[in-house]
């Protein structure tokens, strides 16, 4: 349940083919708000054109409009939304659980994003990364996160909370980048329960969503 809801749906300005984009997505769904979902066509430059750049002069997506606030980086956008229409579920208050979201913000910046992440996009768009080195970050990452994993529900415990928002995405699809989760039973646990949450849904052009294994 969320404590408000905005006065008109909010502007999500994505890319459907982007982890970061589908973590904010995936959180509008989650909290049940109103939103538009508005496709920048990356390969088109989209995000390269003078009215994006207004938006975030960085050139990266997602950003959201919501009334007269514009934001872009999807774990700031991910802060935004759970401290304007949240209860306080999703973003603990409490010290050591708001230090636990912020490791996993980091991880969602550093090693799952140059890991599966970067072996993704090498697959998927040709990008300029080393493919042998993101999937050898990723086998690392999973071998510590399958650990970490083994004794409880989600990220940080029982409950999903914004950690689990922002690391699902690019490890789900760690297979379109080339790296198996097969060896990692507890990883594959834990993405299933997250797809069990009500109004889930995957990633808007991946087939990886609801795993089967």
């Amino acid at each position: 349940m969320t404590t408000t809801k905005p006065a008109r749906p909010i502007r999500l300005y994505g890319a459907s083919i982007s982890g970061h984009t589908h973590r904010v997505l995936l959180f509008l769904n989650l909290l049940e708000l109103p939103y538009e979902m508005i496709e920048v066509d990356l390969q088109a430059g989209e995000h390269r054109r003078p009215e994006f750049l207004a938006k975030n002069p960085f050139g990266q997506v997602p950003v959201i409009e919501d009334g007269d606030t514009t934001l872009y980086d999807s774990n700031a956008i991910l802060i935004y939304l759970a401290s304007k229409y949240d209860e306080g579920t999703w973003l603990p208050r409490d010290p050591l659980g708001a230090a636990g979201v912020q490791r996993w913000f980091s991880l969602a910046t550093g090693e799952i994003l140059r890991g599966p992440g970067f072996a993704r996009l090498v697959n998927l768009l040709g990008a300029p990364h080393d493919h042998e080195r993101a999937k050898a970050t990723a086998r690392r990452l999973f071998k510590v996160l399958d650990v970490a994993l083994r004794d409880t529900r989600f990220a940080l415990g029982d409950t999903p909370t914004l950690a689990d928002v922002a690391a699902y995405a690019y490890i789900a699809c760690a297979p379109e980048g080339g790296v198996s989760l097969d060896p990692y039973p507890d990883i594959r646990a834990w993405l299933k329960r997250i797809e069990a949450l009500p109004r889930f849904v995957p990633m808007l052009s991946s087939k990886v969503g609801l795993l089967a294994a």
